[in-house]
């Protein structure tokens, strides 16, 4: 697990108020949608300007393949990793 991916639980857990979830409970690989934690559509948008404020990422909506993206910790890490070497 990289320090990244643990600032992103972290980010989720904060930006979307998860009182009842620690970092170490959200595996890397688990879908943040859907049957995995749960999320929706109106926290997906939480959490994009919730990444755009801490890390400066761009999110286009329009972009085909953002929803993978956002379908996993790992994913966003690699996602925000790339933004950032950009």
């Amino acid at each position: 697990m990289t320090a990244l991916e643990n600032e992103i639980k972290a980010l989720i857990i904060e930006s979307l108020g998860l009182e009842d979830i620690a970092p170490q409970d959200i595996d890397n690989d688990a879908n943040l949608f859907g049957d995995g934690l749960g999320l929706d559509s109106v926290d997906a948008l939480e959490l994009g300007l919730a990444l755009q404020k801490k890390y400066g990422v761009v999110i286009d909506p329009e972009t085909r393949n953002m929803r993978d993206h956002f379908a996993t910790v790992a994913n966003l890490s690699k996602f925000v990793a790339a933004q950032r070497a950009a």
